[in-house]
């Protein structure tokens, strides 16, 4: 079970651009690749799937268990050449101080996962020594065992600070990537653009596969991916089976899922049919919808144009079809969204209020939020984790159904409410992951049997 993750000392030194050059180099040798991103990112796993071929996973401390983590790697390594994991933030960057939660370093020990560390060498000589001796020695548990070095222009700076490395720490440098400015990669309010919107990316990442495979020791790198203990794979009882339909909102506008959150359903026997909001004139034949996260703000106008739409959305809302939205899930379920400009576009108003853009991010990070009341995808006192990430408000006069708190970096918590539910629609801004806890699968799956029951 071959592996390896990518690090880097801090966000924005080229993790997802790198990783992605890697595994297209790799795939292009005619190996099957599986990715993985650590942390709650949908985003850069777009990048992963255009350069594997293949789905990228999430692997996340907060959200998921250790026992879990391990299943789902170990599920979806199995039948692969080699797992390809990047990391999140800098490396050692964990939840508020903890360097050994939530971090890359912490996945890498819980994978027994070697590392590679990327630098950003612009300006530096032999500095870059000391910091990647910092990052060695600041965690000896942790599998550091190669670098790369970023953003290098020319082979004698690169040499400088090969030498200057290799000379002061035990690690082995893999090679470098210059600076090309082709294959930067474009960003908006939530992060990267997604790879799926982006014309040429595509060429973007074949293009950054060029430059492995000409500056970087894809050997070596290979040789250290082998060094590794087997994983065994852990089989995990689903208490619940079924045989309903889940119409899958996902388009453009709404394309923030779990993979694996969507396999717990799989493996429970739910048929998954995708939809588009955006282009489809109805939903499709199902006994549940569920709109993930995305960017409604973005395709408002063609949303809230799409009338024969939101019209077979609200016959299904007074029918009780259960209806679950998370983040741009709840702005479309709303009743409008209001853009930055003042713009108001009609949405399915399937909950009363208004969903507001606002210039900076609102809510950011983990969160936990308690059920006040039961909803379709848990009962009463039940806890759910998750993150929020957004850069609106939801207005609105609807008794909250979540009680939503966060730990902060002073361990004091900071408390607010969230969450709405009218008859069998429930919504909110924090985006969950069934495999965080089964039982919100379980009681998802019982109301679409209702649903399917009531309607024989």
């Amino acid at each position: 079970m071959k592996r390896i993750l990518i690090g880097a000392t801090s966000s924005g030194c080229g993790k997802t651009t790198i990783t992605s050059g890697i595994i297209k180099a790799l795939s292009d040798r005619g190996m099957k690749i599986q990715p993985y991103k650590v942390g709650p990112d949908y985003i850069d796993t777009s990048y992963h799937k255009l350069a594997a071929g293949i789905t990228s996973r999430n692997l996340d401390n907060f959200i998921l268990d250790t026992q879990e983590i391990k299943n789902i790697f170990s599920k979806n390594s199995k039948d692969v050449d080699i797992s390809v994991v990047e990391g999140v933030m800098g490396f050692y960057d964990g939840y508020q101080s903890d360097s050994d939660y939530c971090s890359t370093a912490s996945m890498a020990k819980i994978l027994d996962c070697p590392a590679i560390l990327i630098i950003d060498g612009k300006g530096m000589a032999s500095s870059a020594a000391a910091i990647v001796k910092g990052f060695k020695e600041f965690d000896k548990d942790v599998r550091l065992e190669g670098v790369i070095i970023n953003n290098i222009g020319s082979d004698s700076h690169y040499n400088i600070l090969k030498e200057a490395i290799e000379k002061n720490v035990e690690i082995k440098v893999l090679g470098r990537i210059p600076n090309v400015s082709e294959i930067s990669l474009p960003s908006r309010h939530l992060g990267l653009v997604l790879g799926t919107e982006i014309e040429d990316a595509k060429e973007k990442v074949e293009k950054m596969a060029e430059l492995v495979n000409k500056h970087i020791d894809i050997e070596k790198l290979l040789e250290i991916a082998s060094d590794v203990s087997k994983l065994p794979e852990i089989s995990t009882e689903k208490k619940h089976k079924t045989n309903v339909k889940l119409g899958l909102a996902l388009d453009k506008a709404f394309n923030f899922y779990y993979e694996d959150s969507l396999d717990i359903l799989r493996d429970l026997g739910v048929e998954i049919v995708k939809f588009s909001p955006l282009t489809d004139s109805s939903i499709p034949d199902c006994h549940g919808l569920y709109f993930g996260g995305g960017y409604p703000e973005i395709f408002a106008s063609e949303l809230s144009s799409n009338t024969s739409m939101i019209e077979s959305i609200k016959k299904a809302y007074q029918a009780n079809m259960p209806i679950y939205g998370e983040c741009g899930g709840l702005m479309y379920l709303g009743e409008s969204l209001v853009d930055l400009e003042g713009n108001e576009y009609k949405m399915a108003a399937l909950l009363k209020g208004k969903s507001k853009m606002t210039k900076g991010l609102k809510r950011f990070g983990y969160s936990k939020g308690v059920l006040l009341e039961d909803t379709i995808i848990g009962t009463k006192g039940q806890e759910v984790k998750g993150h929020e990430f957004h850069h609106s408000t939801f207005e609105t006069d609807l008794k909250p159904v979540y009680e939503m708190k966060k730990v902060r970096y002073d361990n004091k918590v900071d408390r607010w409410a969230g969450g709405y539910k009218s008859k069998n629609t429930f919504a909110s801004y924090l985006h969950t992951h069934f495999c965080s806890d089964y039982n919100l699968a379980y009681k998802f799956c019982e109301k679409m049997e209702e649903y399917r029951d009531s309607n024989i």
